[in-house]
């Protein structure tokens, strides 16, 4: 009997027979590792299925094996907001910070046995999120920025190793996946071995390649690239039940069709962890696949419960990052460049080299101290270093290798922007004295000028501080106040009505206070709270512009270093200048009003710290009430502290706080006190 004569219902019990072998001997293949038919015979399998569809293309369903190949190709992928967050995960990159979880994992949990962990390879891939109903895989997401990811569903159904259908019937109704796609090493490097005999563009690594090939808005694309995936959690489980420890959900993972990395181990202890990271650092290199460290969970899902969550992490789990890789290159220059505060950081042009999956041919060398540390010249043959495999480090020069031509690295007088005079301080950075006409300055300085703190100027984003600068519109802060509606509309994602809204918003900020006006001005260390200092000690800005290093020592929290800073910077000539131009330009503010003699201050001489979320007023609100009541007020814990007022969701500094045994006060608490005072 031949395809062409068989019948609608022969056909439907044909179908589902091949449906059900070729999807048995995918579970072999991906999952169990243990093939029971060759290649040819499984080709031949899933033709004559392909022939019978093709016949019968009522019978086609989405879950069928031969609906891999991909669809057509997208505009653009669209947007999935997770239903539960997906988090990121604290590092260690020592044993010692190992410890330090597992002691505090035993901490929270108060007890004084071990805990049991399930261990696992992290792998540098691409983590999605695969949502199943009734069995069927109706979804699939990239993690994105943890709340919202892309639809990447078309390309995830063309993953051999990601089951259409999930095996038995046993599964909740409802269930998302989580876990790793990848590019093992050998389709890597096929992939790009064939990208070279097209003089293609190559991949640098498994993981660019991975993340190219899943963001394809053509699935055929992505079904020709050798993809594979590792399944590692659950997320919303709905209509059925999962085991009560992380390792064993893993297990019924694998008895639905789903693959898990086979060098998941469950341990004991923070020893037996670093036991396992040795063994698998050992083994790293021969594993099919990249990985840069090892993923520790408590196993048992009630005390990661218990555990909870800290920011945009678990507090159960932690990556154990390896070691970063080292590879040696040649220093072919440094150049200098400058910073939002003037600071001129040397940065090293290097010969090109791959180093921990990634090519490397620039790094940061900090100050002139580290040159002179590690003895540096240009021409040098130097050690480069993956700091937990993102930062690019030099380490050290290999003097033997030193060329005769070898030139030394010197800092230049003038600023290589601006060229205005290079200051070098007691501290190791050398600075710009451009202030807030320093081109390399320019954008940042506006973009802290309009800042929310300081003069709060609505609508003014960076995107638009930056084309103001780009077109030449702006050149200093005082620029902003000439602005008209025309300019501002010419330029990208502008029109009339924004222009206008922007010009009315740089009118509304030109009456502001002095100390959001001394902030604003980015001098350097002087923020919210010493500009207010400022401000509450002299009440004027002539006064200010004029004292000196000693006088501004007099002022709360304002030692040598920072007066050192104040004077230098309203002694710069276009520092002043600028000022004076947005004082002509309508920036203006009442006069500090002296404090009356009779306004109680019952919080004189004690410090205070906001923290949490308050209901009956603004943080901005709070702290003006607290300094209204002669307190201090402060971003950190610490011995010194008076009281912390806690509002909700109160973090680490309502923990500090009360191992100091430093007194907390909550809002209403707060509410009611103020009134008292007030009386």
């Amino acid at each position: 009997m031949t395809e062409t004569t068989l019948s609608l219902k022969e056909a439907e019990q044909e179908v589902q027979g091949l449906r059900e072998q070729i999807n048995d001997h995918n579970y072999r293949y991906y999952v169990l590792d243990d093939p029971t038919i060759a290649d040819a015979s499984y080709d031949r399998l899933m033709q004559k299925l392909k022939s019978i569809e093709a016949d019968f293309s009522e019978l086609i369903t989405p879950e069928s094996p031969t609906q891999r190949v991909g669809a057509a190709p997208l505009k653009e992928f669209g947007q999935i907001r997770h239903e539960l967050p997906m988090l990121s995960l604290d590092n260690a990159f020592n044993e010692d910070d190992l410890n330090d979880f597992d002691r505090r994992v035993r901490e929270r949990l108060g007890i004084g046995s071990q805990v049991e962990y399930a261990c696992e390879p992290k792998l540098d891939g691409i983590a999605v999120s695969l949502l199943y109903e009734n069995g069927v895989l109706v979804r699939g997401a990239t993690r994105g920025d943890g709340t919202t990811g892309e639809d990447i569903t078309m390309n995830v159904r063309t993953i051999g190793s990601i089951p259409l259908q999930l095996v038995g019937n046993d599964w909740p109704a409802r269930l998302e996946v989580r876990g790793e796609i990848f590019m093992p090493k050998e389709g890597f490097e096929k992939l790009n071995q064939r990208a070279k005999t097209r003089d293609e563009k190559v991949f640098v690594n498994p993981r660019n390649a991975a993340a190219g090939s899943l963001r394809q808005l053509d699935s055929k694309v992505t079904a020709k690239r050798p993809l594979d995936m590792y399944c590692y959690s659950a997320g919303i489980v709905e209509g059925g039940e999962l085991p009560e420890k992380h390792a064993d959900i893993l297990e019924r993972f694998k008895t639905w069709g789903l693959r898990i990395n086979p060098e998941v181990r469950v341990v004991t202890g923070a020893s037996a962890c670093a036991d396992y990271f040795s063994q698998m650092s050992e083994k790293r290199e021969s594993l099919p696949y990249e990985i840069d460290g090892i993923v520790y969970k408590v196993n048992s899902l009630a005390q990661q419960e218990q555990l909870g969550f800290v920011a945009r992490a678990p507090r159960w789990a932690i990556a154990h990052k390896f070691p970063a890789q080292e590879e040696m290159t040649v220093l072919k220059d440094v150049e200098f460049q400058v910073g939002r505060t003037g600071a001129i950081t040397p940065v090293a042009r290097l010969e090109p080299v791959f180093v921990g999956g990634v090519t490397v041919s620039n790094a940061t060398l900090h100050n002139m101290d580290e040159v002179a540390r590690l003895g540096l010249k240009i021409g040098d043959t130097v050690v480069i270093h993956r700091a937990g495999d993102v930062i690019p480090k030099v380490v050290r020069a290999i003097p033997d290798r030193r060329p005769d031509d070898a030139r030394d690295i010197e800092l230049p007088e003038r600023c290589p922007v601006c060229d205005s005079e290079v200051e070098q301080d007691d501290e190791a950075a050398a600075r710009c004295t451009g202030g807030l006409y320093c081109s390399a300055q320019r954008k940042e300085a506006i973009k802290h000028f309009a800042s929310r703190k300081a003069m709060d100027i609505d609508g003014l984003g960076d995107k638009l501080v930056e084309q103001f600068v780009e077109k030449g519109l702006v050149s200093t802060v005082a620029d902003l106040y000439k602005l008209t509606v025309d300019p501002i509309a010419s330029l990208e994602r502008m029109g009339k009505k924004s222009a206008t809204n922007l010009v009315s918003a740089l009118k509304v900020s030109q009456k502001t206070t002095l100390a959001r006006f001394i902030y604003g001005l980015g001098i350097r260390e002087v923020g919210e709270a010493t500009a207010q200092s400022l401000v509450s000690h002299y009440r004027d800005l002539e006064a200010i512009k004029s004292a000196t290093t000693e006088q501004l020592q007099e002022v709360d929290d304002v030692g040598p270093i920072v007066a050192a800073h104040i004077e230098k910077f309203f002694q710069q000539e276009h520092n002043l200048e600028v000022i004076d131009e947005l004082l002509k330009v309508g920036v203006h503010w009442e006069d500090e009003a002296e404090p009356e003699e009779d306004v109680a201050q019952p919080l004189e001489g004690e410090v205070w710290v906001l923290t949490g979320t308050l209901h009956n007023m603004t943080r901005d609100e709070g702290k003006a009430a607290l300094q209204k009541l002669g307190a201090k007020v402060t971003g950190s814990v610490s011995a010194k502290t008076t009281a912390l007022l806690a509002g909700e969701k109160a973090g680490s500094k309502l923990t500090k706080a009360q191992s100091l045994g430093i007194r907390v006060v909550t809002e209403d608490e707060f509410v009611n006190l103020m009134q008292e005072w007030q009386q």
